[in-house]
């Protein structure tokens, strides 16, 4: 959840940098810094906790210049202090940069860079980041700032959203992203431009912004601006005229906010992997819940308690924590937990999940939980509400605000808060062999670039969309750990498009459901290359024998399924457990494309709310 300003032009760059950093603190807020050019020196001035702090630091030891970046950081190597706040400053002080990702291979860069003498700061991936930009700075780049970084990227495993500056070309900044861990925003003004991670932050120093797509770089000047791709063709970009009202703003290019939210996943991801994996050591921190080995060994069930998108995200959990952990778990829907005189002890947790922390049912079944004696968890995305102040301990999503009813972002982030419960209860509890923890904190690395490679395929979606949309029944089958994405994907379709959309077992097909299947009803399977794929592919052919139109959710390579089904949607090959988080991009721009090709309104869907405050 990191916030990027940058400036340059005439103005004093301090108050413009803190000021967008100001509005996108929800963004991250365990340290701050900026980075001015100034009388032929980088100044550089960062501190730990929320931008208060670093205001404070500012008034006391100011810095002014021209041009200059800045950064509120939510950790996600090395813990919050002031060595590993950004920006980041080369070893030979002459490039600066700020950074939104995980640099999937910073460790082997790291120790390339290290053999070559370079000295290390700080714990983070970003600072490999700088210290590559000098290296080519001074190794074929001729010190050009643009051709120094486009090098060092090339070098970059991952999703990015990066920002440079050097003092030897001081009137330039270069900005980079790669795949969808963060958006990257150019603002165009009169002898001044600006670049953020996010359109609030510049929203009141410009109206007119170009977007960079994935492998687009920038370099800024005060008087134009020069787009390229990564390979160093000259792109000329839409020029976007972005509305001043602060709602349509926060939507930037995108139609509707489901929209911006599906594909800000990527991002959310990253941002709810920060600061709770220890990337160098491989291990998983989580210091809002806190258990000491033996806490962890008490623990004897779990109870999984949530409503609607959460609860289906909460049987996914159960797959990940029974798994790795070795804890039964139950997953109940918190509306009718508390009417059955539930059975629990100190020995039990009770886990809550929701979005808003506000959903009445399922505090109601937190207090059922906390009269009985157990331990209360919850994860929430909603900083400060109920669900997080009455709970024992607590994992906050931070997937940012999620402005459509219909949950996308906080859904996928509240898998990915599981898996690291389920690794970090695994780790304390003493069940997960040291080696296949390695793997998967491996494996959550690289997630963020595997979903913005199922976002790069959105048109597909959309096409098929065009098809489907006049389809009155769908049905969605899932098998395994995927099972419940199919629930989730056909809750989406019957939320936004008003469509009726079932979702089932796969093996229950033919329990009732079949009696259904026509040649007016699609079917959708997830059938990826995993170890229920030839049970898949049998629910396939039994639904295409009966006249259904069958869509599959397949696996990159497999050419074997497009001979059994009528579409096919890819998602990148990848680690079993790490499937229900890509496989559900498909359903969630399946269902976004629908409802608008039937004129649905997708934000604000008939009789639903947001936040579920009343039984």
């Amino acid at each position: 959840m990191c916030g990027i300003v940058g400036y340059v032009g005439e103005k004093n760059a301090t108050p413009i940098i803190i000021d967008g950093l100001q509005r996108l603190e929800y963004r991250g807020y365990d340290s701050a810094g900026v980075a001015v050019f100034q009388e032929g020196e980088i100044r550089l001035r960062r501190d730990v906790g929320k931008l208060n702090n670093l205001r404070t630091r500012l008034a006391a030891d100011p810095i002014t210049g021209g041009i200059g970046i800045g950064h509120t950081r939510w950790a996600t190597h090395g813990v919050p202090a002031e060595h590993n706040a950004h920006p980041h400053i080369s070893m030979d002080g002459e490039f600066v940069v700020v950074h939104n990702g995980i640099v999937e291979n910073y460790l082997e860069l790291r120790d390339e860079l290290q053999a070559e003498g370079v000295e290390f700061k700080s714990e983070t991936d970003t600072e490999v980041i700088v210290q590559l930009v000098a290296r080519f700075a001074a190794n074929g780049a001729q010190g050009d700032l643009t051709e120094a970084t486009r090098k060092a990227v090339s070098y970059l495993r991952g999703a990015h959203a990066i920002v440079v500056m050097s003092k030897r070309q001081p009137d330039r900044l270069v900005a980079v992203r790669i795949g969808n861990a963060g958006g990257v925003a150019l603002g165009l003004g009169d002898g001044e431009n600006f670049i953020a991670s996010d359109i609030p932050a510049i929203l009141e120093q410009t109206r007119k912004m170009i977007f960079l797509e994935t492998r687009q770089m920038a370099t800024v000047w005060a008087d134009h601006v020069d787009v390229q791709t990564l390979d160093g063709k000259t792109l000329h970009p839409e020029i976007h005229d972005v509305a001043w009202d602060p709602v349509s703003a926060a939507k930037g290019e995108y139609k509707h906010f489901m929209q911006k939210e599906i594909f800000e996943q990527a991002r959310s991801i990253t941002d709810t992997i920060r600061g709770r994996v220890d990337f160098e050591h491989e291990t998983v921190i989580l210091g809002d819940l806190d258990l000491t080995p033996q806490q962890a060994q008490d623990i004897q069930r779990i109870v999984t308690v949530a409503c609607g998108t959460s609860y289906y995200s909460g049987l996914v959990g159960k797959f990940y924590i029974e798994n790795l952990a070795r804890v039964n778990v139950e997953v109940d829907y918190g509306s009718e937990y508390r009417y059955r005189n539930p059975i629990l002890n100190d020995k039990t947790a009770v886990l809550a999940i929701t979005q808003s922390g506000e959903t009445v049912d399922t505090l109601a079944a937190m207090e059922e939980a906390r009269d009985k004696g157990a331990q209360l968890w919850s994860i929430v995305n909603a900083i400060g509400s109920q669900a997080m102040r009455i709970a024992d301990g607590y994992i906050t999503m931070n997937a940012g605000p999620e402005i459509g009813v219909a949950s996308t972002k906080a859904f996928t982030s509240s898998i990915v808060d599981q898996y690291l419960l389920a690794l970090y209860l695994g780790q304390q509890r003493g069940t997960l062999p040291e080696a296949l923890r390695r793997q998967h904190v491996h494996d959550l690395a690289r997630l963020p670039d595997l979903v913005g490679r199922v976002l790069d395929r959105s048109a597909e979606v959309e096409a098929l969309a065009h098809k489907l949309y006049q389809y009155t029944d769908f049905l969605y089958l899932g098998r395994g750990i995927n099972y419940p994405i199919a629930l989730e994907g056909a809750l989406k379709l019957k939320e936004i498009s008003y469509i009726h959309a079932e979702g089932y077992p796969a093996g229950e097909m033919k329990h009732g459901p079949i009696a259904l299947i026509d040649e007016h009803m699609p079917v959708l399977a997830i059938a990826l290359k995993d170890s229920v794929y030839d049970k898949m592919i049998s629910q396939i052919e039994q639904a295409k024998a009966r006249g259904g139109i069958v869509i599959a959710i397949a696996t990159e390579g497999d050419t074997f399924i497009g001979t059994k089904a009528d579409h096919v949607l890819y998602i990148p090959q990848a680690p079993e457990m790490l499937t229900p988080i890509l496989a559900v991009i498909p359903l969630q721009l399946l269902a976004y494309s629908v409802a608008v090709a039937r004129g649905a309104d997708v934000d604000q869907p008939r009789n639903l709310a947001k936040s579920v405050t009343v039984e």
